[in-house]
């Protein structure tokens, strides 16, 4: 039988509850991943194992050692799970964030010029999206140095694209947050609820047509959809803050809290 040096064991313990602490999660999704077959950075762990003068019979040790944590302290790996999603949300964000907060000209809510910016995926049919009007209406009046950039998501009606189209044409005629209020305020999407929209935002109705119905609209669309995809967003509402994916409709002080770590970040 090999004995374990006092100084080896500690570098065991040591090791054990790193993992435990700060990777619980992750170890567990390595392990499931290893045994589907799918983990691909195997070679690589077992160099640095290699590399620090580990074994096999001693990493079985380090293995057990943070088995039996996780056991007797289940309780770490709800926190280490969302340590994790939280960085691979940081990121997916992080190569795509300068074009996800960059708005289609006019497309804004806020400040324009705000310093922090909250990235909104709506759609005109969705139910809670409409109920999170007035928390987005409190956040930016709570917020005067916050910039919302809506992105027009219509994935749940077909007459959300048209709406969402007709938005497009409202903020090129500068008049967006008047067109986005109204159609919440009204009816679904419709021909009707739409025109109606488009009237009391006051939008010059042969212009915005006309604009909605041009190539670079359906674009914007189709790279919104992408944008959201690439994220990991397959509902509205849907919200980008810093580093940060909150979906669906939340408190206004669980959107709060993430503002102000944009801010100090």
């Amino acid at each position: 039988m090999t004995k374990t040096s006092p100084r080896r064991f500690g570098l065991f313990a040591a090791t054990a509850a790193v993992f435990a602490l700060a990777g619980a999660g992750g170890g567990w999704w390595y392990a499931s991943q290893r045994a589907a077959g799918t983990a691909g950075d195997d070679a690589a762990l077992e160099a640095s194992l290699a590399n620090a003068g580990i074994n096999g019979k001693e990493r079985a040790a380090i293995e057990g050692l943070v088995r039996a944590y996780i056991l007797e302290h289940p309780e770490v790996l709800p926190e280490a799970m969302e340590r994790l999603q939280a960085r691979e949300a940081e990121a997916r964000i992080a190569p795509m964030r300068g074009a996800l907060e960059t708005p289609f000209p006019g497309a804004v809510l806020g400040n324009p010029n705000g310093k922090v910016t909250l990235v909104e995926f709506t759609d005109f049919a969705c139910t809670y999206c409409r109920q999170s009007v007035k928390a987005l209406e409190t956040l930016v009046a709570k917020n005067p140095d916050l910039r919302v950039v809506v992105r027009e998501l219509p994935i749940i009606a077909p007459e959300s694209a048209p709406a969402a189209r007709m938005a497009l044409a409202a903020a090129a005629q500068g008049k967006y947050p008047a067109y986005h209020k109204a159609m919440f305020e009204g009816a679904r999407p419709s021909d009707a609820s739409i025109a109606a929209a488009a009237g009391a935002a006051g939008l010059d109705m042969t212009a915005a047509s006309a604009f909605a119905a041009r190539p670079d609209v359906e674009e914007e669309l189709k790279r919104n959809l992408d944008m959201a995809r690439q994220l990991g967003i397959n509902g509205t509402p849907a919200w980008i803050v810093g580093g940060r994916i909150v979906h669906g409709a939340v408190p206004p002080e669980e959107l709060q809290s993430a503002i102000d770590a944009a801010r100090k970040g």
